[in-house]
């Protein structure tokens, strides 16, 4: 049994790899072509990405209650009521657009903790308006994605995404240079291609659920549905406490890089570098949860519990076996890794000594990273929000301003952005202990 296990986690897992590294290599690519075209630019990319994502993948974890809801369905073998979720999370896709278009125009609250220099908070307030055009796209390639997730094609979105990474790196070199025409706008050429992009594979996405033979027994485009109350509350209800994990998980990092900013240019650049290169390690244990959680959620449809509780368990021993060997390779690595990002000897410096640090914290997040979505293959989503809150809001985000900021009396000097993660890596380790305590509960039952 265990041996198919781990056979239908890497089966489902690789394509969401693939797929979710393409999405990232967006933002390495972004960060080295902006660290490459001058420090400011890098800065304001990822403080301008940081507050992008601590709103977008807030709104997007709400629409990732369609996954486990479609996979349960999938393993129940009811497929015709998947199409009716999915035009209905589309409706919660367009409300939750606006409300993401709304904060990405006016980012006031966040910038205020950022205490910016006026050319970079332009060129972040710049960058995140140019942003702010692709959230539509982008929330509803998201529906199409966790719904094909959810009926194990995740090869459509692999490709898809391959498709946009292609479209992605000459649209940058257009806009960040001014090519045939176009004005030369430096970082937010990034954000201006990335919002092209999204709508490309957006209507590429759709196209190919209308046109492909497998996706029509779920019936999406079989009729038109209004907004129905009931199904919406049901997504909302699952939803809601998943947006707010990946809120509290990102605005963690959203912060770390605002107070970080008060230390200038090069310290955010350095950390947008770690955090940039962090966020790609995750892409693997990411993929690794989001297999488990579809399987664990088709076991629960087809009342095969033993095999959702062996699910869970082999996606977390998967995911930590490899996280050692990476985390290994980044820390031996860290200096050399750096010194692809940028080609600034004291920003190269500073990065080189939090990738260290971020090979520490790889291993707690490949952990937490699977039992957290283990948990939502069972519909088990208020006690990881909670304790998430808890952990890298209270621990991580409070105890990361004492050490890298503050000080502690007695003790230590400020560490600058080395004390925000090795408090961030404490948290997630405290994170990822508890929720797998909580997966192994729930599975008993």
């Amino acid at each position: 049994m265990s041996r198919s296990i781990i056979r239908d986690i890497l089966r489902l897992g690789w394509p969401v790899f693939v797929a979710q590294i393409a999405i990232m290599a967006n933002g390495v690519i972004d960060t080295i072509m902006a660290g490459r075209y001058s420090t400011v630019d890098l800065a304001a990319v990822g403080i301008g990405s940081s507050i992008y994502y601590s709103i977008f993948i807030a709104l997007m974890g709400v629409l990732l209650a369609l996954t486990p809801i479609a996979s349960q369905l999938y393993g129940a073998g009811r497929h015709a009521e998947i199409g009716e979720e999915v035009r209905q999370a589309a409706w919660l896709a367009v409300v939750l657009a606006v409300a993401c278009l709304v904060a990405l125009r006016y980012p006031d609250p966040f910038l205020a903790f950022s205490r910016l220099e006026p050319e970079v908070e332009a060129k972040t307030r710049a960058y995140l308006e140019a942003l702010s055009w692709g959230v539509p796209g982008q929330l509803l390639f998201r529906v199409f994605y966790g719904f094909s997730t959810a009926v194990s094609r995740p090869r459509a979105v692999m490709a898809l995404n391959i498709i946009g990474l292609a479209v992605k790196i000459p649209l940058n070199w257009v806009f960040m240079y001014g090519k045939f025409g176009m004005p030369e706008l430096g970082g937010v050429g990034c954000a201006v291609a990335s919002s092209i992009m999204v709508w490309v594979t957006c209507a590429l996405a759709w196209l190919w659920c209308l046109l492909e033979s497998d996706y029509r027994c779920y019936g999406v485009f079989a009729r038109w549905s209004w907004p129905r109350t009931k199904t919406l509350w049901r997504q909302l209800s699952l939803g809601l406490p998943i947006g707010v994990t990946f809120f509290v998980d990102v605005t963690g990092f959203t912060f770390m890089a605002l107070f970080i900013a008060r230390l200038g240019p090069a310290n955010s650049a350095a950390h947008q570098i770690a955090a940039n290169f962090a966020a790609l390690l995750f892409m693997l244990p990411l993929a690794l949860g989001n297999a488990s959680s579809v399987l664990v959620g088709q076991a629960i449809g087809s009342h095969d519990m033993p095999r959702a509780r062996s699910t869970g368990l082999w996606g977390i021993g998967t995911a930590l076996a490899i996280a050692v060997v990476v985390s290994a390779a980044v820390f031996l690595a860290s200096e050399s890794i750096a010194s692809l990002y940028s080609v600034d000897a004291g920003v190269r410096q500073l990065a080189g000594r939090l990738l260290a640090l971020v090979a520490v914290y790889h291993l707690a997040d490949a952990v937490q990273a699977v039992a957290v979505n283990v948990l939502r293959g069972y519909k088990r989503a208020v006690v990881p929000m909670l304790i998430y809150a808890v952990a890298l809001w209270g621990f991580g985000l409070g105890g990361g301003y004492s050490l890298g900021l503050a000080g502690i009396e007695g003790f230590t000097a400020p560490l600058g952005a080395p004390g925000f993660w090795i408090a961030s890596t404490a948290a997630l380790f405290l994170a990822g202990g508890l929720v797998t305590l909580y997966f192994l509960r729930v599975s008993r039952q």
